[in-house]
């Protein structure tokens, strides 16, 4: 572990930061990014917002109509709807310029990503502050962009510095410093962990991740599981040995809709799922595309997201395995379902060409 070099790289409000890039002026005002449904004007919630609307707790999650509020007394904030094609070239800009800085590049997302720099580094991280600092400067400078890096030993610590020093930060935790760099952080900054977790933990006394340390292997994997258990028993103490895996964007095609009521009854959102994977085959169709990967989405009354997806055995192009596929993931997202569903989504990836008679299943 300790002769990797790893940078995690994290970009500061990122659809913000490209709004402002589009518009300067917006740089002294609050800015939140929306997702507006088709239920009203302040209908929705909010993307992502700018450091002087967090100032008003404005965050990402939160209902649109409740960020208003706690801007009214801010005559000059900004509520703009979310452009995901722009936002989505100015990421891939960025990320063009963050692959050179790298030995292995890994794609995490619009604004995310992790470099193993090891090599680069000569395994020297005053070398690799040096890297950082170059690559943060070319993003400034090409871009007009912000963006916050941690260099450890491994991902999951990374992580958690590149958010220790935000925005515009570079935080860096040398393999003899990590358990002084973890022990007086709050447990929600390891990443996976939340509220749930956190109460849970709470009721043990642990509020910080040296309080983790009091916690036995055993009595940890009895409170949350092996797999679980095992993963925070390593957290607390810095160890993650997955390495940087080569992966760059990839391409999906998504569709996602507001119900016109918030429900978990099958058939309604059966068919609201019907329609989604029509509009989603014909993007596919039209860019002469097959897909393996499917899934479907809720975003839950109190705008909580769930997830669920599947790899099909072959690539396929067919709209009736698409609708078999998203309504079996229908049936298993809810099982559990407590929350009335109130927006819902298919989306089909790990896209591939489609050439003739390619796949079996369109053959069939």
């Amino acid at each position: 572990m300790e002769n990797r070099v790893i940078f995690h790289i994290d970009f500061d409000y990122f659809y913000a930061q490209c709004e402002e890039i589009r518009n300067p002026e917006l740089k002294t005002k609050p800015v939140a990014v929306c997702i507006f449904s088709d239920r009203g004007e302040d209908s929705g919630a909010i993307a992502t917002a700018n450091y002087k609307a967090r100032e008003y707790k404005v965050k990402s999650g939160i209902p649109i109509k409740f960020a208003k509020s706690r801007l009214h007394d801010r005559h000059d904030a900004v509520f703009l709807p979310a452009d995901f094609d722009y936002y989505d070239k100015i990421s891939s800009d960025a990320m063009d310029i963050i692959k050179k800085f790298a030995d292995v590049f890994e794609y995490v997302g619009r604004d995310e990503a992790f470099l193993d720099v090891t090599v680069k580094s000569n395994q020297n991280f005053q070398n690799a502050s040096h890297i950082a600092q170059q690559l943060k400067n070319e993003i400034r400078q090409k871009l007009k962009m912000t963006c916050s890096i941690g260099i450890s030993p491994n991902k999951l610590l990374s992580k958690v510095a590149s958010d220790f020093m935000k925005p515009d930060g570079l935080t860096i935790v040398n393999p003899n410093q990590i358990s002084e760099f973890l022990s007086n952080l709050e447990i929600r900054r390891i990443p996976g962990i939340g509220k749930k977790t956190e109460a849970v933990l709470a009721e043990i006394n642990c509020k910080k991740i040296e309080d983790l340390l009091r916690l036995d292997f055993f009595e940890i994997n009895n409170k949350f599981g092996r797999k679980i258990g095992t993963y925070i028993y390593n957290a607390a103490r810095g160890v993650d040995l997955e390495p940087v895996k080569e992966r760059q964007p990839s391409i999906q095609f998504s569709k996602i809709t507001t119900l016109k009521e918030n429900s978990k009854n099958y058939d309604f959102l059966h068919q609201n799922l019907l329609r989604l994977c029509k509009q989603v085959h014909a993007l596919a169709l039209d860019n002469n595309k097959m897909f393996r990967s499917v899934g479907i989405q809720f975003v839950n009354e109190d705008l909580t997201m769930k997830t669920k997806s599947r790899m099909l055995r072959n690539p396929t192009s067919n709209l009736e395995e698409l609708e078999r596929t998203t309504d079996q993931l229908l049936g298993e997202a809810l099982d559990e379902q407590q929350l009335l569903v109130r927006r819902i989504g298919v989306r089909i990836s790990e896209l591939s060409d489609l050439e003739g008679q390619s796949s079996i299943t369109n053959y069939f």
